[in-house]
C-alpha cells in the first residue's frame, strides 16, 4: 500500500513538473532577483578592474558567486535591453527598439509574454521597482503597466529619476504617484524593495523581484557621503560619478544584507547585471564611466556599448569564486528564471535567449536556438547591427550595406577589420547577419518606420506648445 501511494505522489509530481506549476505552488522553488543598473560601464566596478571606484559590496558579491566576463546587454540603451530581459526576445522581434520618451511609441505590448507574467501564473508573486522604461504613456490608460505585465507590485519611474537622484518626485506606487520623496534614488529603490521582502509579500509563496536603479545614469547627484571617498579627486563631476557608482553598490549591499537577515540569502537566485555601455564621452560632464578600454560607448554596437559586468550568486547551486568567459546575453535571462521556476518556455514564439543554468551550475554550453544580435537605431556611428557567433562579430550599417569582421578573442578592442582578409569567414558571417536579420524585421512591429521623424516632429510641436503657454503666462 506504501509503495502504491509512493508511486500516486511521483506521479502527480511528475505531471506538475512537466506542466511548469509544481515548485512554485509547493514553495519550493528558488527566489529570484534581478538587479539592473543603469549606464553602468564594463569597467566601472572594482571587480571587473577599475582601480578607482570603490564598490565593495559587488566586488564581496563576485567572490560568492560566478563573474560573466563576456555578458551583454541585449541592446545600447534602456529600454530595449530591458525588453529583453523580461521576454527572452530581441528587442526588435518583441518592438521595444529603441528607448522611449515620455507620450511617444512604442511600448511592451501585453502580446509579448514576460518572466513576471509566466512566473506569478505558476505561484510567484512578483514586483518591479525601480526604472521601468518600457512605455511612453506611463501611469495612463494608453499603454500596459507593470501590472498588465505581471508585476503584483510595482514602484517605478517612467525613465529618470526626476528631478534628479536626488529628493525624486516622479515614483508611483500601484498607480499612485507618491509624491516628493527625501534621499537618493538607489537607496530609496533598496528601501522599498527590502520593505516588500519584510512585510509586502506573499510570504507562502516565492518571489521573483526586479530591483533597477537609475544610478550611474544622469542626471546624476550623489549622497555627500559617498563622493568622500573621492575627496583627493579635484573634478567634481568625476566624484559625482565615482560616489554615484559607489551608492548604487551601496544599495545593493543593503539589500543583499535583508536577505541575510531575512535568512532568505540560501534560497534566492541574484543577478546582477547593466542594461548598456557607459553615457557620453568619458571625458566632459559627469558621464565619467569606464569601458575598460573597449571600443565605443552607450549607443554603439561595438563593444563598449554593449559588454557590462554580470554578476550571478545562487548558494549550493553556483561554485563561489568561479569567473566564466562565455559569451551571455541579456536575453538569456528570461528563459533563466523560467528554468529556475520550472516554468515551461512558450512554443508559440521565437525564444532567442538560452538558459544560462548549464554555465552557471556546471560550466557547459548555453544552447540558444539565435546567434547574439544587437541593432541600435539611434547608434553615434553609421554602424548600428552586429551579430555575434563564436568568437567572430560582425557589424553592420542599418541598411547592412557596409560589414566589418572581428575576431574577438584576439582583438578584443575591435581594432582590426578582418572582411578583406578572411574571406570565407566574412562570406559565412554575412549571410547570417543578413537571414537573421530579415527574420526579426519580418516579425516585429514595423514601428520603426518613420520613427524618427515622427519623434522629431513631436518634439517642434512639444517646443512650440511650451513656448506658446510661456508667452501666454508673460502677458496675463
Amino acid at each position: 500500500m506504501l509503495r502504491k501511494v509512493q508511486l500516486i505522489a511521483f506521479v502527480i509530481l511528475a505531471i506538475k513538473t512537466l506542466t511548469g506549476t509544481s515548485s512554485a505552488i509547493e514553495n519550493s522553488a528558488p527566489n529570484i532577483i534581478i538587479f539592473l543598473a543603469d549606464d553602468l560601464g564594463y569597467g566601472d566596478l572594482g571587480c571587473y578592474g577599475n582601480p578607482i571606484i570603490k564598490t565593495p559590496n559587488l566586488d564581496r558579491f563576485a567572490q560568492q558567486g560566478i563573474k560573466l566576463t563576456q555578458c551583454y546587454s541585449a541592446g545600447a540603451v534602456c529600454s530595449p535591453s530591458r525588453s529583453s530581459i523580461l521576454t527572452g526576445r530581441t528587442p526588435y522581434r518583441n518592438g521595444v527598439f529603441t528607448w522611449i520618451p515620455e507620450d511617444r511609441l512604442p511600448y511592451l505590448r501585453t502580446s509579448e509574454i514576460t518572466s513576471a507574467k509566466l512566473l506569478k501564473a505558476t505561484g510567484y508573486d512578483t514586483a518591479h521597482i525601480g526604472k521601468w522604461h518600457l512605455n511612453g504613456y506611463f501611469n495612463k490608460p494608453n499603454h500596459p503597466q507593470p501590472s498588465d505585465h505581471g508585476f503584483n507590485h510595482w514602484y517605478s519611474t517612467q525613465n529618470n529619476a526626476a528631478p534628479s537622484h536626488k529628493n525624486p518626485n516622479n515614483f508611483v506606487s500601484d498607480g499612485k504617484p507618491v509624491g516628493q520623496l527625501e534621499g537618493f534614488s538607489a537607496e530609496l529603490v533598496a528601501d522599498e524593495a527590502i520593505n516588500w521582502l519584510k512585510s509586502g509579500r506573499d510570504k507562502t509563496k516565492p518571489f521573483f523581484l526586479c530591483v533597477w536603479t537609475h544610478e550611474p545614469h544622469l542626471p546624476i547627484e550623489t549622497d555627500p557621503r559617498f563622493q568622500s571617498h573621492y575627496e583627493s579627486i579635484e573634478n567634481p563631476d568625476i566624484r559625482q560619478h565615482h560616489g554615484n557608482v559607489t551608492q548604487m553598490d551601496d544599495a545593493f549591499g543593503r539589500l543583499m544584507k535583508s536577505l541575510d537577515e531575512l535568512q532568505l540569502t540560501e534560497t534566492t537566485f541574484v543577478a546582477f547585471t547593466a542594461d548598456n555601455g557607459p553615457e557620453g564621452n568619458g571625458t566632459e560632464g559627469r558621464t565619467r564611466g569606464s569601458t575598460g578600454g573597449l571600443r565605443g560607448r552607450k549607443r554603439d554596437v561595438y563593444e563598449g556599448g554593449i559588454r557590462v559586468p554580470g554578476i550571478v550568486r545562487w548558494p549550493g547551486k553556483i561554485k563561489p569564486g568561479t569567473i566564466s568567459d562565455t559569451p551571455v546575453i541579456g536575453s538569456d535571462w528570461f528563459p533563466t528564471t523560467c528554468a529556475i521556476a520550472l516554468t515551461k518556455l512558450p512554443d508559440d514564439r521565437v525564444i532567442d535567449g538560452g538558459s544560462l543554468l548549464p554555465l552557471l551550475t556546471s560550466g557547459q554550453p548555453v544552447m540558444r536556438s539565435r546567434p547574439l544580435y544587437w541593432r541600435c537605431n539611434i547608434a553615434r556611428t553609421p554602424i548600428k547591427t552586429a551579430m555575434r557567433i563564436g568568437d567572430w562579430k560582425i557589424v553592420a550599417t542599418e541598411d547592412l550595406s557596409r560589414m566589418e569582421l572581428y575576431e574577438l578573442k584576439s582583438d578584443i578592442k575591435e581594432t582590426t577589420d578582418l572582411s578583406m582578409i578572411n574571406l570565407d569567414k566574412f562570406a559565412e558571417m554575412k549571410s547570417a547577419l543578413i537571414s537573421l536579420n530579415s527574420e526579426i524585421e519580418a516579425e516585429g512591429p514595423k514601428w520603426w518606420h518613420g520613427y524618427e521623424e515622427g519623434a522629431a516632429s513631436a518634439t517642434k510641436k512639444k517646443a512650440a506648445a511650451k513656448k506658446k503657454s510661456v508667452q501666454k503666462t508673460n502677458t496675463d
